[in-house]
């Protein structure tokens, strides 16, 4: 049944990468809450890093929403499932408002999902090495697309009182409000890796300190009340909220005899996980139960199965080598049978080695650290039957990773996880009895049967 749902919002976009989305974006969400609101905090496309932040501004769970992963179809859904119980929701776009996914138009594009959720943007504008020219460039983006409402300009790192009354007078020509000015601040500066921002769980003391002094920069500059007002127009949304539990509906009626346990590693090396994944886990019948693999010895007394997400084991892999206890017992768990799925840096962690340090010994392969990127929205049809899927079905996926797995003589027994066709056709990933191990991340949202499927495995191996 249909919905008509208002959720006061509105969308942090840019003309480009580096422009300030996510500065802006955090510091408003915080600068919201100490005000009193609750902020719903939400990023557009597969980015894990900056939803810590926004988490952290907004003592809420960052979500993602991202039309390629999960269907334009799905955006309006998902958002009003982050968005339960909030007073204003605030939206971080990707890359430049115009950009999505390659050669496919504006699929997951900013613009794209500020479309679906009709809501205003504003966009955010490095004014550093520009003045009369900001007019023409903020034309050129109110003007490109009719169905993007741009309701405000914030301009960034903007030099002096005098730069920005040159930037205001050009602006006025456009018919665009200037809803906010920063100038530059040091300490706003978040450090940056080779995946991106550093995550929140490896700093949390200096990123508690750049989420504070973003909300203070974005207090200071910007009319909060024109921006809640702004939000405040978006309107209703002709939809219904997801929920796991009615997507996971089961022929007992939802409840559950018997509910195995899974064990979720999280902590500083394993950072990547989208909020769903849990929630549909729990929804399927699973005890989800948390643990960090850089500081617990064993898994959860009673673990059935094993889920391993992204993040940066590449950077922890002393630690996690020198975690032998919980190193075997992974094995021992895996070997036993127990399903496991493993995304990126979990593959990773299940190898034999990673850049020489031993790792879990599951999979007979060796993992190491390149200075190449891999990345991009991938179509990926399941080569073999596994815990996750059956043979020929079909899901989205992204890649997003600096380092390579090569198989070792042993892993003849391993069966390819994944075929995909983009950048160029190829068997990726593992799956050996009940594991499987691949770089592809998914959204579960986007096929909850893949949780049902995970849990079911649970309870009868």
């Amino acid at each position: 049944m249909v919905t008509s749902l208002s959720v006061p919002r509105l969308v942090v976009a840019a003309p480009s990468s580096g422009s300030g989305k996510t500065t802006v974006a955090t510091g408003l969400m915080a600068a919201l809450t100490r005000r009193g609101l609750s902020v719903s905090p939400h990023k557009v496309g597969p980015d894990y890093i900056d939803p810590g932040y926004h988490a952290l501004a907004t003592g809420r769970a960052g979500r993602n929403l991202d039309a390629y992963l999960c269907g334009p179809e799905l955006i309006g859904p998902l958002f009003l499932h982050g968005a339960r119980g909030c007073d204003i929701a605030v939206v971080e776009g990707v890359m430049g408002l115009y950009d999505g996914a390659a050669g496919e138009g504006e699929l997951a594009s900013t613009a794209q999902v500020a479309k679906l959720l009709r809501a205003p943007v504003v966009l955010v504008v490095d004014a550093s090495s520009q003045s009369r020219s900001v007019a023409a460039l903020v034309h050129g983006f109110v003007t490109w697309d009719p169905e993007v409402r741009i309701g405000g300009v914030i301009l960034n790192k903007v030099a002096s009182d005098r730069h920005e009354a040159l930037l205001r007078e050009a602006l006025e020509s456009v018919g665009v409000p200037v809803l906010g000015v920063l100038r530059r601040v040091e300490q706003v500066d978040t450090p940056s890796r080779h995946l991106g921002l550093v995550p929140v769980a490896e700093r949390r003391a200096a990123a508690v300190d750049a989420v504070e002094a973003m909300a203070t920069q974005v207090s200071a500059g910007c009319d909060l009340e024109a921006l809640v007002a702004l939000a405040r127009g978006a309107g209703t949304l002709p939809c219904a909220a997801w929920d796991a539990a009615e997507v996971l509906l089961s022929a007992d009626g939802g409840s559950f005899r018997v509910r195995p346990r899974v064990a979720v590693a999280g902590g500083s090396a394993f950072t990547f996980s989208y909020a769903e994944h849990a929630e549909l886990l729990s929804a399927a019948g699973a005890e989800v139960v948390p643990f960090d693999p850089l500081r617990d010895e064993r898994l959860p007394e009673g673990t059935r199965g094993l889920v391993v997400g992204g993040g940066f084991p590449e950077v922890y892999a002393a630690e996690l080598s020198a975690n032998e206890p919980l190193r075997g017992a992974v094995a021992e768990l895996a070997l036993g049978g127990a399903p496991v799925a493993a995304e990126c840096a979990g593959l990773l962690y299940l190898c034999r080695e990673l850049d020489g340090q031993p790792m879990c010994g599951v999979l007979d392969a060796s993992a190491r650290m390149t200075g190449r990127l891999t990345l991009g929205y991938r179509d990926a049809v399941a080569v073999s039957d596994s815990v996750l899927a059956g043979a020929g079905e079909r899901m989205r996926g992204h890649e997003f990773h600096r380092t390579v797995v090569e198989p070792g003589w042993g892993t003849g027994a391993a069966a390819p996880a994944w075929g995909v066709r983009v950048p160029e056709r190829r068997v990726e990933g593992f799956v050996q009895r009940n594991v499987h191990a691949s770089y592809l991340h998914t959204h579960w949202a986007a096929a909850p049967g893949v949780a049902r499927r995970f849990v079911e495995r649970c309870r009868t191996s």
